[in-house]
């Protein structure tokens, strides 16, 4: 690992407080186990409370549990919104947006800096935000915090949304204190910063992703009946096994992205399996199957073959299969003029750049439907994320901070106003 004695003071401070926010539901293995509304959820919104008000920040919490630290320097002017989310899978990485709050709180900081010190004072006022639940390992859907600011998903319905133990997001919330009455701000711009969970930068030597676009998903959760039955006594024939069922949902999947190669992504990421006990042919079987592309029309196409492919699934299996669609979205561009600025304060800085796609959904893929946005990358050692192992260099995040800093202050100022 690099260490700090390179950087500046200020970068150094930085990394310091990263390993701080590391400790936060720390793993065994060097990662974090940080789900939406637990104990290490609330505790590590504590400490960002702490720290954002410690700058001047004021922090306010909104109905849909989202963290916001506000500072307005142009009272009534709306809000450029920087920010990521400090929400983890089970056993995640330090990275995967934690990484984003706090370089926006840094980079908040040292424009405020800036600022006080006699920089010409910005047109918006800045808000730094920790959405709520982004990764959707406790509660579906993905996205949800920044789904219900955009007003994609409505409050109650994220509210009354409950955990595999049957605990509604509101009774979490309330659980943590972190469920309060503010609205928002009202947002003019939007910034955020992550890791490239991919190989692409790290194997091209690149240090920031411009991100001009988003791949396409379609997301569904499969409900396969089946019918309890002796393992051992019942015979083959007899059997309605929805556990086989579901298998041959998740080989279909797989079997699709083999038939589009390199554009198009397949997954299975979760069974839950009833009644999971060793002697008892299962009956039913839930999962969540998504398909992603770049290129919509094979989304399409996969589509439609995975759709045709139940009515044989249920006649091999002697299942039923009920579909629910989760979520999708379109391929849809990041605003140009984002992607230019962001490419000019590269090149001022001295950073290889290049433009990606995101292939992983983000809240600001649901920001640049409301206003412009700018989104970018830094890179991932080995591609790795979603993993207690996922690492990204201390130089690649300290320029990751500087890259946001001039981002959020140019568009701070108006940059994009014209």
């Amino acid at each position: 690992m690099t260490t700090t004695t390179s950087f500046t003071a200020r970068d150094a401070v930085f990394v310091q407080d990263f390993h701080t926010m590391s400790e936060f539901g720390a793993t065994e293995n060097g990662g974090v186990d940080r789900q939406a509304a637990t104990i290490p959820d609330g505790e590590q919104r504590r400490w960002l409370t702490a720290l954002l008000e410690e700058h001047g920040f004021t922090v306010k919490f909104d109905r849909a549990g989202n963290q916001w630290g506000l500072y307005e320097a142009v009272p009534g002017a709306p809000f450029v919104v920087v920010g990521s989310h400090m929400d983890s899978q089970p056993t995640a990485g330090r990275y995967d947006g934690a990484y984003g709050v706090l370089a926006a709180a840094h980079a908040a900081f040292r424009l405020v800096e800036r600022w006080k010190a006699g920089d010409p004072a910005p047109r918006f006022n800045l808000a730094v935000v920790n959405w709520f639940n982004e990764e959707g390992s406790r509660f579906k859907p993905s996205m949800m915090g920044s789904s219900v600011y955009t007003g994609k998903l409505d409050l109650n319905e994220a509210l009354n949304t409950r955990d595999a133990a049957g605990v509604t997001v509101r009774d979490a919330l309330d659980a943590i204190g972190c469920r309060g009455s503010f609205e928002g701000p009202q947002a003019a711009y939007c910034a955020e910063i992550h890791i490239e969970q991919g190989r692409s930068m790290e194997r091209e030597g690149i240090t920031i992703g411009l991100v001009s676009s988003n791949w396409a998903a379609n997301k569904y959760e499969f409900v396969v009946h089946g019918e309890q039955a002796h393992t051992g006594s019942t015979v083959i024939e007899d059997r309605k096994d929805a556990l086989l069922g579901a298998s041959m949902l998740v080989v279909a999947a797989r079997e699709l992205a083999d038939r589009f190669p390199g554009v198009l992504h397949t997954s299975v990421g979760q069974l839950n399996v009833y009644p999971n006990s060793p002697v008892v042919v299962p009956s039913r079987v839930n999962l969540l199957l998504d398909l992603r592309s770049a290129d919509e029309s094979v989304l399409a196409e996969a589509d439609a073959l995975l759709h045709a492919r139940i009515a044989d699934i249920e006649r091999a299996a002697n299942v039923t299969v009920e579909q629910h669609h989760s979520h999708s979205w379109a391929v849809t561009p990041y605003q140009p003029e984002g992607v230019e600025l962001a490419a000019k304060v590269a090149a001022e800085l001295g950073l290889s750049n290049k433009e990606v796609m995101t292939l992983a959904g983000h809240d600001s893929t649901n920001m640049k439907d409301l206003v412009p946005t700018v989104m970018l990358f830094v890179p991932s050692v080995d591609g790795i994320s979603h993993n207690e192992h996922e690492y990204t260099k201390d130089e690649d995040i300290v320029a990751g901070l500087a890259m946001l800093t001039e981002v959020v202050g140019r568009l701070c100022e108006g940059a994009l106003e014209e």
